[in-house]
């Protein structure tokens, strides 16, 4: 695939937004492929394993035209990815949710390889962009690359938690990697009236509006993809790791309960990660138990607990349970289940955020009188899209 056939692909899932005619025109005139280094990697189901320009030259432009929904690794550090091209789709989502205009002032954190800056600065105008990139040699990259094309963008280096307040205040601030909870240091450098759009956790984007008071920041999730973290952030535990820390499962039990959702429904997904963001939930195709059955494995973040959910032999929409620890996380997944069942299944459009000074919590439906998550406190200074259109 090249940039043509990632345009008509692009096009045939309308994944083009009519609303905002620019990006796909800036995506076609700023080429991804003079944002990619020469050397990519490629994940071959173990490990990821360098793509060079020079050797393999097919391979890697095929690396950097995928499709719509496969990001470009650029980086990767001791086995893990820690920077790329995120994939096409993602990208137009973003700035989709970001409703820039012309001569708008834009924060950009983790420029990276400087291609969504670019984009950026099509929309907005030379000297208007301000990207922050934590790794030096990145960020000298970027400027390179940047000025190769003929874009004024100013790319510092620093901590994208902190975002950058000399060049404040903004009109709109985009995030390019996952974050928990949002800096507080955005919304204070954003204009009142002004958009943040940012990935949050695991699974998708917000796009928040600053308050007329700047005292808040509140708006819809907006899509569904997942993000690399902030360069820094400590690999979560793995199932296996939570497995070992934790002692033997209780007895075997069965619960009543199709299994298919947990596989299927993203909304579901997204409900589940609102209401126990510390709980990680895998799939595993050979159900951990070498009997083929695709199971559900659960743990905690702190290693203290875990569990799997099974379709029972029967098949007759039953599961069988194991869990262990101090809590019981299956049956903690299971009554989240029940409760966003219970109003009314609302999809992940349903669900918004507000984050103050001191808190962010998830809504459902109305930010005022829908149902909230437990807040999160302390926001510090400094993780297959899936959109319907709208002026959220």
């Amino acid at each position: 695939m090249n940039g043509t056939a990632l345009d008509a692909a692009m096009a045939q899932r309308r994944l083009w937004p009519g609303r905002a005619p620019w990006i796909r025109e800036a995506v076609g005139d700023v080429p991804r492929h003079a944002f990619a280094p020469e050397r990519l990697w490629r994940w071959d189901g173990h490990a990821y394993v360098p793509v060079d320009r020079e050797a393999e030259a097919g391979r890697w432009a095929a690396q950097v035209y995928a499709g719509p929904d496969d990001p470009t690794v650029t980086q990767v550090i001791d086995g893990r990815a820690t920077s790329s091209l995120s994939c096409v789709a993602v990208v137009v989502d973003m700035l989709d949710s970001l409703k820039l205009k012309p001569g708008q002032r834009v924060l950009e954190l983790g420029t990276g390889s400087g291609w969504n800056a670019a984009l950026l600065a099509r929309r907005s105008g030379p000297g208007l962009v301000t990207g922050v990139e934590t790794d030096p040699g990145l960020a000298a990259q970027a400027r390179t690359r940047l000025a190769a094309i003929g874009l004024y963008v100013t790319v510092e280096v620093g901590d994208g938690a902190a975002g950058w307040p000399a060049g404040g205040p903004y009109d709109r601030v985009i995030c390019t990697y996952a974050v928990d909870a949002v800096p507080w240091a955005w919304v204070e450098q954003t204009r009142p009236g002004g958009r943040i759009v940012t990935p949050w956790g695991r699974l998708g984007h917000v796009a928040l509006t600053v308050a007329k008071d700047g005292a808040s920041a509140t708006g819809w999730v907006q899509g569904l993809a997942t993000f690399m973290p902030s360069r820094g952030t400590s690999p979560p535990p793995t199932w296996q790791q939570a497995r070992g820390a934790g002692p033997s499962p209780e007895a075997e039990r069965f619960a009543v309960r199709d299994l298919g959702p947990l596989r299927a429904d993203p909304h579901l997904l997204f409900a589940l990660r609102v209401a126990l963001p510390d709980v990680h939930l895998t799939l595993d195709t050979c159900g951990g138990e070498g009997d083929g059955d695709p199971a559900v494995r659960l743990h905690d973040t702190g290693r203290t607990s875990w569990a799997t959910l099974r379709p029972s032999p029967g098949g007759n929409g039953t599961a069988v349970v194991h869990q262990s620890g101090p809590r019981r996380l299956a049956d903690e997944v299971l009554a989240a289940w029940d409760e966003w069942a219970a109003e009314g299944s609302p999809e992940l459009y349903d669900f918004g955020m507000t984050v103050t000074r001191h808190d962010q919590y998830v809504w459902v439906r109305h930010p005022a009188t829908g149902r909230r998550s437990a807040p999160r406190r302390g926001a510090p200074l400094g993780p297959t899209p899936s959109r319907r259109t709208s002026d959220r």
